[in-house]
């Protein structure tokens, strides 16, 4: 590349008002820049104000002009880390701190949460709500957040917390709710990927995140929606006072599209071929994106046939630990042992977490093969994304999704290019307008005279007819109670309605919903359990191996998971089918069981109460904290043998996740990490977890474990 030539087709394009272009040719000539290690001169740094990328200016060989600009831009960010910003940022910030809401489209290498960091830093707002899609996110984004401001904010990730008087509250939409009533006033409302509220994107979370909306906007001073590849907001009530920022054209890292497809044409023997070549002579990390279960499945076999094992002993060593606690023939035992990590949203968040750090490592994890999961706002510093199948699921790849999936290839001061590698045509480009809708299924959960303000005619016509309907069912005074007190997790009201309807019509068929408090699930009176069951509408497994399993999993607390599944083998479980089963009991049976009991103690017989047994599903019968500290990055094996050995009582019904937290900050960390009953994969885990959660001592966090 000549950089002279280079830096005048960049300026031709400045002078011609193709900005947009301008950058991508910068950045490239950054990365030669980097690559062959040549210095930036002042026309470089010049060029890089002239685009808005401010915080890649070199400082000390830029002119005074350029310097000017660079610390113009500085911000806090919070822990006392003070950034430049790019122009775009700077401009989203100032909005903020003005008080505007905002929808702001952007890609993925766009710093969007960098804004919401230096938005605290300045503002310093007393109460503010963050809602993530998926669990992997609140973690990453509590780590972010914990590491900066948990000397000034109680950072709040789960439910039935004691609030403090500034408090940080990340979680996604369900848990959300539970904290409908508690918090009085919010003074900034974030949603990230704010696309999920349409049902074009997402039909299973899109009512729960309206209704989020709808009742925590009504409170909320102020709000910021973060979304990629949205090129316009259909109008619609619901944001009709947010204005939509479309930064998507404002890119910070270039993607170099390859397109192998066309020499592959659909011979799965030549896209084989080409997926084991670009890792073997590629050293760069890689996002495999599989599309489903099945395609992940095709491509673990064939990386365990055609990779070498390696002989990092840290991959090793999570093979090990692998096999030891979890199945000596799971097949990511011996993928990890070849650099390669499986990313789903089955897998226990502690097993996500740890590969997510191992693609980090230098000697760790050079490739994960993937579902959607891992583009739901999960950060991750690879430079390639290949994309074996043009799926996602069982239906094709649209162009949103595609473009959110590329966008994980490059990240700002890591690589300046990212190669996305299409093994497959990719869908045609499009458009993308965000579609908000009302939906019939929250009817049963609002009301409409609070909430008239943020409704239309036709959705509060829709209120007052379930409503009335409802009144019918269980009397005005009742319903009208268990509406304020926000108490149904569900949120499909016209199953609130039918269950309601079920138990007026056969009450006696639901007498003895008391049985399932035993700690014996012999006493359980399984007729219940079925009828529980079918309410999910989870047919996947068998009823009768669901209820063994179930009856097994009362002891997983007690018996570590190899042994588990020695138990559950009759019942054809292996530990892919444990994760699902485990995930559907911790999340749709535990709710409905919640929403059955809600409705029984109105219904039938307000003496009998069955949240015990429901919160044993929702913590998979295992100690609470125990549970929550899996979110954090610290699995069960190691929190049991932390309480066999007498650390800390596991058992103790005082504990919560954040007097746990004040217990591990306040302990020797070395001493604790050291302890002769862990093995060194286990002090591996236990040092990232206890990174996460230590307070801050000082605010001179280094640039380089920044998050942008």
């Amino acid at each position: 590349m000549d950089i002279f030539e280079t830096c005048g087709k960049i300026n031709s394009l400045l002078v011609s008002d193709n900005e947009n272009e301008a950058r991508d040719v910068l950045i490239k000539l950054l990365n030669f820049l980097k690559i062959n290690e040549i210095p930036y001169d002042l026309l470089i740094n010049h060029l890089i104000r002239e685009t808005g990328l401010y915080p890649y200016l070199n400082y000390e060989q830029a002119s005074w002009q350029d310097r000017f600009v660079y610390e113009a831009f500085k911000v806090d960010v919070g822990g006392g880390n003070v950034m430049t910003l790019h122009r775009e940022q700077s401009s989203l910030l100032k909005k903020l701190i003005n008080g505007s809401n905002i929808a702001v489209s952007a890609p993925t290498s766009f710093g969007k949460s960098f804004v919401i960091d230096a938005f605290i830093a300045l503002s310093k707002p007393k109460n503010v709500v963050v809602i993530v899609p998926t669990i992997a996110l609140t973690d990453e984004t509590r780590r972010r957040i914990f590491r900066k401001f948990s000397n000034e904010y109680k950072i709040i990730t789960t439910t039935d917390v004691e609030l403090s008087n500034k408090n940080i509250f990340i979680f996604p939409q369900e848990r959300a709710i539970s904290y409908i009533g508690k918090i009085k006033d919010i003074d900034i409302l974030i949603i990230d990927e704010f696309y999920k509220i349409s049902s074009d994107f997402d039909k299973e979370r899109s009512p729960i995140l309206l209704k989020a909306l709808i009742k925590l906007g009504k409170i909320a001073k102020q709000k910021y929606f973060l979304a990629p590849n949205i090129t316009h907001i259909k109008d619609n009530i619901f944001t009709k006072d947010v204005i939509f920022e479309d930064k998507l054209n404002f890119n910070t890292v270039f993607l170099d599209r390859i397109n192998s497809y066309e020499n592959i044409n659909g011979d799965e023997i030549k896209k084989s071929d080409a997926l084991v070549s670009i890792l073997i002579n590629s050293q760069a990390k890689s996002l495999i994106y599989a599309g489903n279960f099945s395609n992940i499945e095709k491509v673990g076999n064939l990386l365990l046939e055609k990779l070498d094992t390696k002989k990092e002993f840290l991959l090793l060593n999570f093979s090990n630990w692998l096999s030891s606690n979890y199945d000596i023939n799971w097949k990511l035992s011996n993928l990890v042992k070849r650099g390669v990590g499986i990313h789903n949203g089955q897998l226990h968040r502690s097993i996500s977490q740890i590969q997510i750090k191992l693609f980090e490592e230098v000697n760790g994890l050079n490739t994960i093969i993937s579902t959607s999961s891992i583009v739901e706002g999960v950060n991750t510093s690879a430079e390639n994304v290949i994309i074996w199948k043009n799926k996602d699921g069982n239906h094709n790849l649209n162009e949103f999704t595609f473009k959110n999936i590329i966008g994980r290839s490059g990240r700002m001061f890591k690589h300046f290019v990212g190669k996305v590698y299409l093994l497959e045509k990719p869908p045609i480009e499009s458009q993308t307008q965000l579609n908000i809708t009302f939906s019939n299924s929250i009817v049963g959960d609002l009301d409409e005279e609070i909430y008239k303000d943020n409704l239309s005619k036709e959705h509060i016509d829709k209120i007052v007819s379930f409503k009335k309907e409802m009144f019918d069912l269980l009397g005005k005074e009742k319903y009208i109670k268990l509406l304020k007190q926000n108490v149904f997790q569900n949120s499909d009201s016209e199953f609130i309605k039918s269950l309601a309807t079920d138990m007026l019509k056969n009450p006696s068929f639901w007498k003895g919903l008391g049985t399932l408090n035993s700690n014996n699930p012999n006493d359980w009176k399984s007729s219940l359990l079925y009828r529980i069951w079918q309410l999910q509408k989870e047919f996947e497994v068998k009823y009768g191996d669901f209820l063994g399993f179930l009856k097994i999993l009362t002891n997983n607390w007690i018996h570590p998971i190899p042994i588990l599944l020695q138990q559950s083998e009759n019942l054809n479980v292996g530990i892919d089918r444990f994760f699902k089963l485990e995930r559907i009991i911790s999340f749709k049976f535990s709710s409905i069981a919640n929403d059955v009991n809600i409705l029984q103690k109105e219904i039938l017989d307000y003496h009998v109460d069955i949240s015990p047994f429901v919160s044993r599903l929702s913590h998979v019968f295992l100690p609470s904290v125990v549970y929550q500290l899996e979110e954090y990055g610290l699995p069960r094996m190691i929190s049991r043998k932390l309480h066999l050995h007498g650390i800390i009582n596991f058992e103790d019904e005082h504990l919560t996740i954040h007097s746990v937290i004040e217990f591990f900050n306040n302990l020797n960390k070395d001493e604790l990490i050291n302890s002769y009953f862990l093995d060194d994969f286990d002090k591996y885990i236990l040092r990232y977890f206890i990174e996460g959660i230590t307070y801050p001592e000082s605010y001179n966090t280094r640039l380089d474990i920044i998050d942008i």
